[in-house]
């Protein structure tokens, strides 16, 4: 099997709505990162909408898509969730979020009118970002003396890294995800600057 470099996901957040029978189904779409990222999102759209019957959502995380859950928040089992997490992966995304806030218009719409509804609320906001490639990255911790950072940060800049923690004193440690298409050879070279020790983080 070819090795994966890249993976998809939505550039921004986007928000769409969706009205069937009198219910309201407002669907929220999000890039996230962590699980952590996902509860913070919860949190704010149930302010946002504390009146609101159901807060259903789906996400899948990681470069290679393996987390991920579909919630029905009340709903018949299977109705809300498995629909919007159909959509994410029809589009083929990964770190990604949906949620769809229900309110409740006063007439049942069934399990078939219920999937139709969150299908099309979260395919209608996903419609409504735009999808990026990124790389997918290898972090590495990088530890080494004031003087070699030039050196480090020009590896790193040819490299195209993102940094994500950084400490630049005396005694310098950055934190730096190296798209893995090529890390092993910039890991190489950074490992040959003098002082300089790389450790791959998990």
């Amino acid at each position: 099997m070819d090795e994966v470099y890249q993976y998809r996901t939505i550039e921004q957040a986007a928000t769409a709505e969706f009205k069937d029978r009198g219910s309201k189904f407002l669907a929220y779409a999000y890039a996230v990162n962590t699980l952590a990222d996902v509860k913070l999102r919860l949190q704010d759209l149930k302010k946002l909408h504390p009146k609101a019957v159901h807060h259903c959502y789906a996400y899948r995380i990681g470069t290679d898509g393996t987390v991920f859950r579909a919630n029905d928040d009340g709903e018949p089992s299977g109705s809300a969730g498995k629909p919007i997490l159909g959509q994410i992966d029809s589009a083929g995304l990964s770190n990604t979020l949906v949620v769809v806030v229900r309110y409740f218009g006063g007439t049942l719409l069934g399990v078939p009118g219920l999937i139709n509804a969150y299908k099309t609320a979260t395919a209608y906001a996903l419609s409504n970002t735009p999808v990026a490639e990124k790389w997918i990255e290898d972090k590495y911790e990088l530890s080494f003396d004031y003087p070699g950072m030039g050196e480090v940060m020009y590896l790193l800049r040819q490299s195209e890294a993102s940094i994500y923690e950084q400490d630049l004193q005396l005694f310098c440690r950055l934190v730096a995800g190296i798209p893995r298409k090529h890390a092993g050879v910039y890991v190489q070279k950074l490992s040959e600057i003098r002082g300089v020790k790389v450790e791959h983080v998990a």
